[in-house]
């Protein structure tokens, strides 16, 4: 009798009691075929030839013999294991094939805004700049990840998205809004593309949000204190490298990203040209910079310091990283200049208002302002055509530039026929 008692559990251990503990689990060692340490309830161990040590659930639904995966130990505890594997024998017992509900459940995460979003940003990382996929990034995990993030694409509401968008414009920040309002459209439209969201809900909020009040940056323009400004520029204490950005600021008067982020690669000294690829650019089209005598000098002077890396004026903490956006204006802080009174992007502003009162042709200014001309055809006939009167104006400029410098009456700037 006592030994036909103990043939069931000789012949079914996982059905009599838990053979498993963690004494034993911790013992096993890998060998040169995979082994199973078994427990109960069609629970077991895998052990495989590398030492991996992974839960499985063994069940049958209609007939059919299925394996789930329960994770690898020890992150996944005995205990932990065997929690796993009653919740999968309860939906086993409801008609409820576990590993098909797991396919579900990933199918439906990997459709969420923020599953879409970061396969999106990947795309645009091939042709945006480093420091513009940068601020893309911020602005979808400050502003939309936390509150949409972990929603189906294709479930989320315009009253959802705008619910976000009211966060921002509680702080004051409508601008802000309206940019974070344009991305979400570019995510959506994008899960519309690949089939996986119906409608751009960001499109509907389009006139929600409320208006930004349009203003310019702060600049300095009447002459006299330009040449102010030039003077404290030259006097500058601060880290050489931010000197330098600032004394060619206003000699090529670009947006401070486009300036922050020059590269090497970009330039050549000998004609005196500066190409931003278009990837840099607002507009996305390549922009061509001619250089004036004094700004070929200048950089020639910060070639000697960061010539040898990739850019032209590296941050202070990595040389493979670009200054940071806020390190002009924070050289201008430093000099006396208030926020309400000049900013690093005011110098187009400056070179704008300075340009037209002296009777240069707005669209050589606007050229060379790199503003979009809403005509394409016309746009790049004068991108061809007028290349050798903005060449004439910015040596012109950097010209006009020095004699309010040295302080002189220089009351026009003298163009030749």
């Amino acid at each position: 009798m006592a030994g036909v008692s103990q043939e069931p559990t000789a012949r079914y251990p996982t059905f009599a009691m838990p053979v498993l503990n963690e004494a034993k689990i911790r013992s096993a060692r890998p060998q040169e075929r995979a082994y199973k340490l078994f427990d109960e309830r069609g629970l077991f161990m895998l052990v495989t030839p590398t030492g991996g040590r992974l839960w499985r659930f063994r069940y049958r639904l209609g007939g059919v013999e299925k394996l789930l995966t329960l994770g690898a130990y020890p992150d996944v505890t005995l205990k932990r294991a065997r929690e796993k594997r009653d919740d999968a024998r309860k939906l086993v017992a409801d008609g409820v094939d576990p590993s098909a509900k797991r396919q579900a459940e990933r199918a439906s995460q990997a459709d969420t805004f923020e599953a879409i979003a970061r396969e999106w940003l990947e795309l645009q990382s091939k042709s945006l700049a480093p420091e513009t996929m940068e601020i893309l990034g911020t602005r979808l995990k400050s502003f939309l990840y936390p509150y949409v993030g972990s929603r189906p694409i294709a479930s989320i509401t315009a009253q959802e998205l705008l619910a976000a968008l009211r966060r921002i414009e509680a702080r004051g920040t409508n601008e802000t809004a309206h940019r974070v309002r344009s991305l979400a459209g570019r995510v959506f439209r994008y899960a519309v593309a690949t089939g996986r969201a119906q409608h751009d809900v960001a499109a509907d909020l389009k006139d929600a949000l409320a208006p930004v009040k349009s203003r310019n940056f702060a600049s300095v323009t009447e002459p006299a204190r330009v040449g102010e400004l030039l003077r404290a520029i030259d006097g500058y204490s601060g880290q050489p490298i931010t000197a330098f950005a600032l004394k060619l600021a206003p000699l090529v008067f670009v947006r401070p990203g486009e300036l922050r982020g020059a590269e090497w690669s970009e330039f050549d000294l000998e004609t005196a040209e500066w190409r931003i690829p278009a990837a840099r650019m607002k507009m996305g089209e390549q922009h061509l910079v001619p250089l004036s005598r004094q700004a070929v000098a200048i950089l020639r002077e910060v070639q000697v310091l960061t010539g040898r890396g990739r850019y032209v004026f590296p941050s202070l903490l990595s040389a493979e990283r670009p200054m940071s956006n806020n390190t002009i204006n924070a050289a201008l802080r430093r000099l006396g200049y208030g926020s309400d009174e000049q900013t690093g992007h005011g110098f187009r502003s400056m070179a704008s208002t300075l340009l037209n009162e002296q009777g240069f042709p707005p669209d050589v200014i606007e050229l060379q302002l790199a503003h979009q001309e809403r005509n394409k055809v016309r746009a790049a006939y004068n991108r061809a055509t007028r290349l050798a009167e903005r060449r004439q104006m910015m040596q012109v400029w950097a010209d006009y530039l020095d004699g309010l410098r040295a302080g002189g009456n220089v009351v026009a700037i003298r163009r030749s026929a």
